[in-house]
């Protein structure tokens, strides 16, 4: 038997994962355990858990592969530095202590780290991949194909800012690259950072906000900022940019190149402006991988590609390129970020290093991206008994249809069922669930239950055997990154005075069946639910569907803003007791908000620092 360990840490989103003999036995990230989301420390309580998931001690671990070479990091950082001085000096002065402390002696740190865990813990134990070839190999191994292009896009890595790998059965080999500073990622960073949202964890939000704008400054931004080839090559004019010598993304020559400053996170509202520049980056993006993939798909003549890194969470551009039909097949790595490096690393070092072939499944390995902890009904039980809730525990037939039944009647319901899941996305295993036909739904959860901003989409979890009686979707998206619009029959169609709203006015406006997860633009980030990988949540759908005629169900992490994904049932209650949540399902533990204590109810909107 063989175990290799991945992780990722120190920079965001510190995660775990373990194969036994190349096989994923487990992987989660550390913000799951400590509550702190993007947690970047060293993943210890991530190690711990997946280590008793296999069932293993830390001493039977053979390999231990971290996801990136710090020292080449630490020289970009250094060459960034002097290319720039002495602008850049504060910047610089803020990164040395940690990297002084920390990442450049990262391998004493973790060896330190690691024989805590096991004495005899070797240095030759420890290894170390690139942070793109970590990217790369987490999606293209676990991937259902013999053969792929693989592309990697991020904000950056070592060096890297794109990457392109070929994969052919056990080999990944990187072909060309992209280096900072001329980066997709932080491109789109900046114009997050612009608009008013957190560089790293507000992305989404500007994916989201775009459909609400026009990309009237898609042109500007070509014609001024990023140089963009016909292959999808470019170049950033570092003369609007701030990231490379100080503490901001842009800088003032980027602001009057709109003609506003940056918007003021909280305060400032949020403008038809706002919305036109989303909507102008996001334009520029889907250009960007549009003409990457299509360039890539002539060169290698390969059907296949494989998605990684964090530009591969961008669900639109994802479903542009999977509609524009350049590659036959497309397969993303649920967990593309930071995060999912700690699974590249491991299984790079499997058949990269060790050489063991690859067995390809037909869907994929990666079980559904089900990979975290699960808790048995006993557990679960005293759990909920430490916490003081009021619950009754019901068959399992009994727990599926009181879920639909409050589904039905337009409740919010937190759903925790079996392992949780590895990457950004909640798929059934830790939900808030919702009826898709309310007018109300997209509201309430929002502002009631998720304390975020009201023009933030939600997700349809529809049944995979009838996606396409719903949505212009042929085929299978189970990670929830592909995006599909409504189909036509489907829709509510628009009046003219309703085609003339600006803005979030359009958030008001029922545009299909299924309002509650139709987009302003008649989009829908798609989740395809299988009764293999997830029987639970395929019955509970599917129990919804036998009363109301819709295979699908609003889904939406078990979470409030700011907050990372409850890991286990405490964490369930807590933000069920601190949210308008009308019911809690927990294994076959079924609580209603009416029969909990108010004494229990907790103020937390306000428990999570804002994302």
């Amino acid at each position: 038997m063989t175990l290799i360990l991945g992780i990722s840490a120190l920079y965001h989103d510190s995660a775990a994962a373990l194969l036994r003999d190349g096989d994923i036995v487990a992987a989660a990230q550390e913000e799951r355990f400590t509550r702190r989301k993007h947690d970047p420390r060293f993943p210890e309580h991530a190690i711990a858990y997946v280590l008793k998931e296999a069932g293993v001690s830390f001493d039977q671990v053979d390999h231990v592969v971290f996801y990136d070479k710090p020292l080449l990091k630490f020289e970009r950082l250094l060459e960034t530095y002097l290319s720039n001085a002495p602008r850049g000096f504060s910047s610089f002065r803020l990164a040395m202590p940690v990297w002084l402390r920390e990442k450049l002696f990262l391998k004493d740190f973790l060896l330190k780290e690691f024989r805590k865990l096991h004495k005899g813990f070797s240095p030759d134990q420890l290894q170390f991949s690139e942070h793109h070839y970590s990217h790369a190999a987490s999606a293209f191994f676990p991937s259902p194909f013999e053969d792929a292009v693989v592309l990697t896009l991020d904000g950056v890595g070592e060096w890297a800012t794109s990457s392109v790998a070929i994969g052919r059965g056990n080999t990944l080999t990187i072909e060309k690259e992209m280096h900072f500073p001329h980066s997709l990622g932080l491109l789109y960073s900046a114009l997050t950072y612009y608009t008013g949202f957190k560089v790293n964890s507000g992305e989404y939000k500007v994916m989201g906000l775009a459909p609400y704008g026009e990309p009237k400054y898609h042109d500007l931004i070509l014609d001024n900022v990023v140089d963009l080839k016909e292959d999808g090559s470019f170049h950033l004019n570092q003369s609007y940019f701030n990231y490379m010598a100080g503490l901001t993304m842009t800088n003032d020559r980027f602001a009057d190149l709109f003609g506003q400053p940056v918007r003021k996170p909280e305060t400032d509202d949020l403008t038809q402006f706002h919305m036109d520049v989303a909507a102008s980056i996001q334009s520029v993006t889907e250009e960007a991988v549009l003409r990457l993939t299509r360039s890539l798909a002539k060169e290698y003549d390969i059907p296949n590609l494989c998605l990684a890194g964090g530009v591969a969470l961008n669900c639109v551009a994802n479903g542009k390129v999977l509609r524009d039909g350049a590659f036959k097949n497309i397969w993303i790595q649920p967990a593309s970020g930071d995060a999912g490096g700690a699974l590249g690393a491991a299984q790079a070092m499997w058949h990269h290093e060790l050489h063991h072939p690859r067995k390809v499944q037909s869907g994929d390995s990666m079980k559904g991206s089900y990979l975290g902890p699960a808790f048995g009904q006993r557990e679960i039980e005293d759990a909920l008994r430490t916490c003081g809730a009021v619950y009754e525990v019901l068959d399992y037939k009994a727990m599926i249809d009181a879920t639909a039944d409050c589904l039905a009647d337009e409740g919010a319901v937190g759903w925790f069922q079996g392992r949780m899941e590895f990457g950004p996305r909640a798929l059934g295993g830790r939900s808030i669930l919702g009826d898709p036909r309310s007018e109300t739904t997209q509201k309430l959860l929002n502002l009631k239950v998720k304390y975020r901003e009201s023009f933030r989409p939600f997700a349809p979890s529809v049944l995979a055997e009838h996606v396409s009686e719903w949505f212009e979707h042929e085929g299978d998206s189970p990670y929830m990154l592909l995006v599909a619009d409504v189909l036509e029959e489907k829709r509510v169609a628009m009046t003219d005075e309703q085609k003339a709203l600006f803005g979030i006015d359009k958030l008001n406006v029922r545009r299909s069946d299924v309002p509650a997860i139709t987009h302003v633009d008649y989009s829908a980030r798609l989740q395809t639910v299988h009764h293999d990988t997830n029987p639970a949540y395929h019955d509970v759908i599917s129990a919804f569907n036998a009363r109301t005629g819709c295979p699908m169900v609003v889904n939406t992490s078990f979470n409030v803003r700011g907050e990372p994904i409850v890991c286990t049932p405490e964490d369930a209650f807590n933000c069920f007791m601190g949210t308008d949540l009308d019911m809690l399902v927990v294994g076959n533990c079924v609580l209603r908000k009416a029969d909990q204590s108010q004494d229990l109810i907790t103020d937390y909107k306000n428990r999570y620092a804002l994302d």
